[in-house]
């Protein structure tokens, strides 16, 4: 199940610059990493940054020369160009070959077929005309707009773009084309996996509110690293309850929701737009407000607005108060308290480390009396029952 947010017009609350005070984003994405998580920073967010893939061009790789010169051999009747950067690589590779004139001369003569604006513009940069592109910007409606038509004897070359769309080739090969596969790159997973592992531990144990990808590679890496750990069940349920699983696009979101994974997707599939999304979604969504010894309070994922004023707490003191908060006004025992501490602490270490994350929890908050302690059996956020903004 995938959750569309409109895009919001600027000076919106989602451009506001603390509109992502308190959350805490992981970022999977390699190209134009920089670009996005400045985009979530200038909100307020903080950012953890994993590079989940990298990206690997196929300009001398024999399995492109081969595709290249397969196109050559005899006319094309239609190309899919399912990505820009993939495209502006498969016309550079060319004319490191001296092939690019031939390519263009048959490109020209046949019916482009672009997934998405960035795959149009790079067609259009290189001099050429594109002859269709699908609102939804997904391969299965060119493949689905490609099916409705006679394929029997058309020569159908299809751009890849990381990840091999076999079903995609098999289904036009099935209605009788002729298809030429163009590797024109492949993602890899990242060289040092270490950060994408400790997002998979800090996406499972709450340490951060959401997870932004770019690419379904990204996902499945993401994925893929959790499973050599023996995580992957823990990382799907983490989707499925508090963690976000915020996607560019449907393309992008696809391997989530194959396994039941709810996501968060923009109308339109662009950085900026997901950057909103996420900036108005967790506002909305992923915030407790509520009044506690008169003051106002806006627990967010490692802060709280008291009175207005964000405080960032420590991963403890923040475990507590969202436990408190889980029943304002009513009495929770230190016993219950001690199940939610980070680290596990021991039988003999628990009720002290208990009394030092309400100790630092009240220092934190500042004001007198939003934490009370109920003698003998825990601790309450001093509110009436039930009592919210």
């Amino acid at each position: 199940m995938s959750i569309a947010v409109l895009d919001s017009p600027v000076g919106s609350p989602e451009t506001a610059p603390d509109a992502l005070a308190g959350f805490t984003i992981g970022v999977t994405a390699t190209r134009r990493r920089e670009e996005f998580c400045a985009l979530l920073e200038r909100r307020g967010a903080r950012v953890v940054r994993a590079p989940a893939i990298r990206l690997v061009p196929l300009a001398e790789d024999a399995d492109l020369l081969a595709a290249t010169r397969a196109s050559l051999s005899a006319p094309v009747d239609d190309v899919v160009v399912t990505t820009g950067v993939g495209f502006r690589g498969w016309m550079a590779a060319a004319e490191g070959w001296g092939l690019s004139g031939d390519l263009s001369e048959h490109l020209t003569a046949a019916r482009l077929l672009t997934r998405g604006p960035k795959a149009r513009g790079a067609v259009r940069a290189a001099g050429l005309t594109d002859h269709w592109t699908p609102p939804t910007e997904s391969c299965e409606e060119v493949k689905q707009h490609l099916l409705a038509q006679d394929l029997r004897g058309r020569r159908i070359a299809v751009q890849l773009h990381g990840e091999p769309l076999t079903g995609f080739v098999a289904a036009l090969r099935e209605a009788g084309a002729e298809v030429i596969e163009v590797p024109v790159y492949r993602w890899l997973p990242y060289r040092d996996v270490s950060p994408l592992r400790r997002l998979v531990s800090q996406a499972i144990s709450g340490g951060v509110d959401a997870v932004a990808f770019t690419s379904a590679p990204a996902v499945l890496a993401m994925l893929n690293s959790a499973r050599a750990d023996g995580l992957e069940d823990a990382l799907i349920a983490a989707f499925a309850g508090p963690v976000v699983a915020a996607c560019v696009g449907p393309v992008t979101a696809a391997p989530l929701e194959a396994r039941g994974v709810p996501t968060v997707q923009p109308e339109r599939s662009r950085l900026g737009t997901l950057a909103r999304t996420l900036a108005r979604h967790l506002p909305e969504h992923s915030v407790t407000r509520l009044v506690a010894g008169g003051h106002q309070l806006e627990i967010r994922g490692h802060a709280v607005a008291v009175d207005g004023e964000l405080k960032p707490l420590p991963p403890a003191p923040m475990a507590v108060l969202k436990r408190l908060s889980d029943k304002p006004g009513h009495v929770v025992a230190r016993s219950d308290l001690r199940t939610v501490l980070p680290g596990g602490p021991s039988r003999d270490s628990a009720e002290h480390a208990v009394e030092m994350a309400i100790t630092r929890l009240r220092r934190a908050l500042g004001p007198a009396g939003i934490v009370e302690t109920v003698v003998k059996r825990g601790y309450r956020l001093a509110c009436d029952r039930g009592e919210g903004l």
